[in-house]
């Protein structure tokens, strides 16, 4: 009996080793996964027309006048148009031709093309075509700052002269440029459309409903509410003055000095929409004139305040709207706030021949004082009586450029790099193609 029960015990404690099992499965069939490697070109395009042309002439060989930079690719780029050539073996019996990267790049790839347009409207351009070689030579690559392609020879100066391609003593050229760039592609196994971010809407709904507002300001016997959390978010002279060791102590109502009730409602707009209401709806007038003002008061408030997105997108409206009448009083806000680029824009506006009216053949900054005071057509204007007593450290500035613009009756623009050495950097000779 004890054998007995042990014999059972042990079967069912123990199963077999050879017991029969589920039959074995089949192995699974390996997986496949496939990916595209994309190489392509992001083309883009710049247009130069080359004004004056027989005053540029004789100006030297190797000295050049360049278009303004321009991006493509993530890459700059300019034009080099060299009116007596290039190289001295020429002796300047053609103009050269080259496009240049003008930003920081190493082994940069791409194509490009050179055109110069025909202006009598039968459209015989001069083509000079990297696109159509592809297979031939491969794209070019450009292996630092200042590296070019183009041509030393690309047309004859005496041929150029008597052509259609000259046109009121102006030359039109097209540089078409194709930036290499390859990535991989691989299937997606879901699409699910994402909407775009409307977090500006809520933040806007709260600002027209004013719910939850802990905040009011009084600006021109006008009253404005808001939120303090977002008014510190946003800039960090509210954080201070609401949240800083010297914070406001009347929370209930803070008075705003020194601005008036449009602009800080644009203020506010701006913190919580995040982007700029229209100027003119703001004035109440259709007019330029009008909205050149708010935007000077607008750009004021920014930098009050240390918006420094608002305050830039000021300075663009303010360089767009540049005007006679205007121009003044925008220099002498450029220079109270540190607004570099629109002094410069400023500066340049009034030194242009049709404002300054008058023959400017003296250069003695004395005598260019008091030929403006005379003839300028900005400094007849109001806002440059404002200017002389806000900023006369301006003006003695805007004397001396002016001068010094007339002294240099024909200027030509200078690459910061010099290392430009004017021959195709795979070290093929290019040879024109028409």
């Amino acid at each position: 009996m004890v054998a007995d029960g042990v014999c059972r015990g042990g079967f069912s404690a123990r199963p077999s080793l050879f017991a029969s099992s589920s039959p074995a499965q089949p192995p699974a069939p390996p997986t496949e996964t496939a990916s595209t490697s994309v190489t392509d070109t992001v083309d883009g395009s710049h247009h130069l027309k080359v004004s004056g042309y027989s005053l540029l002439k004789g100006m030297g060989i190797g000295k050049y006048t360049t278009s303004d930079t321009f991006s493509v690719g993530g890459y700059d780029w300019a034009i080099y148009f060299y009116p007596d050539g290039k190289s001295t073996e020429d002796a300047a019996t053609y103009v050269s031709l080259f496009i240049a990267l003008a930003s920081e790049g190493a082994d940069v790839r791409a194509l490009f093309e050179l055109t110069l347009l025909d202006q009598s409207g039968r459209e015989r351009h001069k083509v000079h075509s990297h696109f159509g070689r592809r297979l031939e030579s491969g794209p070019y690559t450009l292996k630092y700052r200042g590296s070019m392609w183009g041509y030393k020879r690309f047309f004859k100066r005496t041929a150029l002269e008597t052509s259609d391609y000259l046109k009121d003593d102006c030359l039109l050229v097209n540089c078409t440029v194709g930036v290499v760039r390859s990535h991989t592609e691989a299937p997606r196994t879901y699409n699910i459309p994402v909407p775009p971010s409307d977090i500006a809407h809520h933040f806007g709904r709260l600002l027209e409903t004013g719910e939850g507002a802990d905040v009011s300001f009084e600006v021109d016997g006008e009253i404005f509410s808001a939120h303090k959390l977002v008014l510190a978010a946003r800039s960090p002279v509210f954080m201070a003055q609401l949240f800083g060791p010297m914070k406001d102590r009347n929370m209930h109502c803070i008075k705003v000095e020194d601005m008036e009730a449009p602009v800080f409602k644009a203020l506010l707009y701006y913190i919580y929409w995040d982007t700029v209401p229209d100027m003119e709806e703001l004035a109440g007038l259709n007019t330029k004139y009008a909205s050149t003002l708010v935007a000077q008061h607008l750009l004021a408030a920014a930098d009050r305040y240390a918006l420094d997105r608002l305050k830039l997108q000021c300075e663009v409206k303010l360089c767009e709207d540049v005007a006679i009448n205007t121009v003044a009083t925008t220099l002498a806000l450029a220079e109270q706030h540190h607004c570099f680029q629109l002094k410069s824009v400023c500066l340049k506006f009034v030194a242009l021949p049709a404002n300054l009216r008058g023959s400017m053949t003296c250069y003695s900054t004395a005598k260019v004082l008091s030929r403006l005071m005379n003839s300028a057509a900005v400094m007849q204007t109001e806002g440059f009586d404002y200017l002389k007593l806000s900023c006369p450290s301006v003006l003695s500035e805007l004397l001396e450029y002016v001068a010094r613009i007339q002294e240099n009756s024909v200027i030509s623009s200078v690459y910061a790099d010099d290392a430009l050495d004017g021959s195709d950097t795979n070290g093929r000779r290019v040879k024109p193609r028409i």
